[in-house]
């Protein structure tokens, strides 16, 4: 598994070929543009994981790497809208589902403008995936700039929807080596495993409104990001020593 960023053609917002295929196996998919209507017709599109890669990436993982699962460092991001059972218990079903879109819609935003992908949505929360398979050198970075832009982008969007109920997103964030690959014999898409995803959305859980909590390795090296972080010490549920988690607030 490469782990270095290679030189990238494609590194804007709309890239016309996939950014995965480019790095993972420098072949030039076109996603964009006339080219890309030919792949169309063979059902290769772009992927509702990050609109900069293609369905290759995403359904394809043992053609593209050659092997079922690989071992890759990579950061994992996990978000939750906080106070949502207890805002269920008071709004309707429909006026509920227009909050859940809303922060799904917040968070890939702000997730695919740098790079990261979403690879699970799980209700009111999803998890995401930095440096897979779009490759960033700086992918903690990467990650914590997402969890800012999470907070920044969805407290304005959740108020300008319901003034009148409380609620807010906690994010997690780890960095380190994870499995990535198809682990289901009924499902094609890739997704990570591991350790360190456990440990992200460990963090997560103990996130609160607002809040983005980092383990040292994530912080470490986002480092010119995270200096008004205090430090919380974690007792997390599967872990045996205490995290020394690292805790930005929204201001």
């Amino acid at each position: 598994m490469p782990t270095s960023q290679p030189t990238d053609p494609v590194s804007h917002k709309d890239a016309q070929i996939c950014r995965g295929c480019w790095d993972q196996m420098h072949v030039p998919i076109p996603i964009r543009g006339p080219l890309a209507l030919p792949f169309r017709i063979f059902g290769v599109t772009r992927s509702k994981m990050n609109p900069n890669i293609c369905t290759i990436c995403e359904r394809s993982f043992r053609y593209v790497k050659k092997q079922r699962h690989v071992t890759a460092t990579a950061t994992i991001l996990f978000a939750d809208i906080r106070g949502f059972t207890a805002l269920s218990e008071h709004i309707e079903p429909v006026r509920l589902s227009e909050i859940v879109s809303l922060f799904h819609d917040r968070c890939a935003q702000a997730i695919w403008a740098h790079d990261g992908i979403v690879n699970k949505q799980m209700g009111d929360g999803l998890m995401a995936i930095f440096n897979f398979p779009i490759l960033r050198r700086d992918h903690a970075a990467a990650a914590v700039m997402a969890a800012l832009d999470i907070q920044q982008h969805c407290i304005a969007a959740f108020e300008s929807l319901d003034r009148d109920h409380t609620f807010g997103v906690g994010v997690g964030i780890h960095t380190g080596e994870v499995e990535i690959g198809e682990f289901s014999s009924f499902r094609s898409d890739f997704t990570a495993i591991g350790g360190a995803v456990n440990l992200a959305s460990r963090l997560e859980s103990q996130a609160g409104a607002g809040e983005i909590v980092m383990s040292p390795e994530s912080a470490a090296q986002a480092a010119h990001l995270t200096s008004a972080a205090h430090v919380r010490a974690l007792s997390l549920k599967g872990i045996e020593l205490p995290v020394q988690a690292s805790v930005l607030v929204r201001s």
